[in-house]
């Protein structure tokens, strides 16, 4: 077996193990873009798990980051990702820029964070998450770059999904995505947000994040035609699992405290098995 399918072997275990959401809309792409899917994912994963680790440090993300750009021209460190990586890169013409941009973006996570403006929380998101969106188009495959702003919306509105979600966890940890004059229009402290106070201030601030989401996903959404068609499917099952999630937040009164929202692996696979039926390829 080659390196660069040893390589691929090891990415498709680790989409399977870790990607909660992603590795279901991936179930609905051809061979070779559900490969290089995984072998993105597997890139992104261990980018974000640098910043998330206790002892997480600066000089680590370094590392990483110069052995992404030994990688980009071939030259692989004992990483087990990098030839996967690389070939996905150069098959699918992915611009650089966007993994420079993911790296950037999570090594920012290192020290605790807020933001006073949305104008600042957006260019997180887009560093985060957009390039993740503008990366998987090009598996994905287009034809006019209209796509682009589009899939760059996408990514800000999963984005804000995960931030409502995860709103306790990250307080733990000093982040603070919200932006601070949010908080301060609708009178939340940052203190609220450790100890899980659901004040009626509190859900006015989600309700208004949520809608903010909410026309995220609205504006992002002729995304789906200008894909390629064999791969709606699986951008269709993708929106629809984490849309999906933005509604539980909302069903459940925002309550984000006391246990994790999250969609069961039932009610993912019941979206793919719809994702088949309701989008032709």
């Amino acid at each position: 077996m080659s390196e660069v399918e040893q390589s691929y072997q090891y990415c498709c275990r680790v989409a399977r193990t870790r990607a909660k959401n992603f590795y279901y809309s991936f179930l609905l792409l051809s061979a070779h873009q559900r490969k290089a899917m995984c072998a993105i994912y597997a890139f992104m994963r261990y980018c974000d798990d640098l910043s998330d680790e206790a002892g997480a440090s600066r000089a680590a993300i370094d590392r990483w980051r110069a052995e992404m750009e030994d990688a980009l021209e071939g030259r692989f460190s004992g990483q087990p990702v990098w030839p996967a990586f690389h070939h996905t890169v150069r098959r699918f013409g992915i611009p650089h820029e966007y993994f420079r941009e993911m790296i950037s973006g999570v090594a920012s996570d290192l020290e605790p964070r807020s933001f006073e403006t949305f104008d600042q929380l957006y260019r997180y998101c887009y560093q985060v998450a957009s390039v993740v969106g503008l990366t998987t188009i090009h598996i994905f495959g287009f034809d006019t770059r209209i796509a682009l702003p589009l899939a760059e919306k996408c990514g800000v509105a999963f984005q804000l999904t995960n931030i409502l979600r995860d709103i306790r966890e990250d307080a733990d940890r000093g982040r603070v995505y919200l932006p601070a004059e949010d908080l301060r229009r609708f009178g939340v402290t940052g203190r609220d947000l450790r100890e899980g106070n659901r004040s009626e201030a509190f859900l006015r601030l989600m309700r208004f994040e949520a809608a903010r989401a909410r026309a995220y996903y609205d504006e992002s959404r002729p995304l789906l035609d200008l894909i390629h068609q064999r791969s709606r499917p699986s951008l269709w099952a993708l929106i629809a699992i984490y849309s999906r999630l933005l509604e539980r937040i909302e069903r459940c009164n925002y309550d984000v405290f006391t246990r994790r929202v999250r969609l069961s692996p039932l009610e993912k696979s019941w979206i793919v098995v719809r994702a088949l039926v309701a989008i032709p390829r």
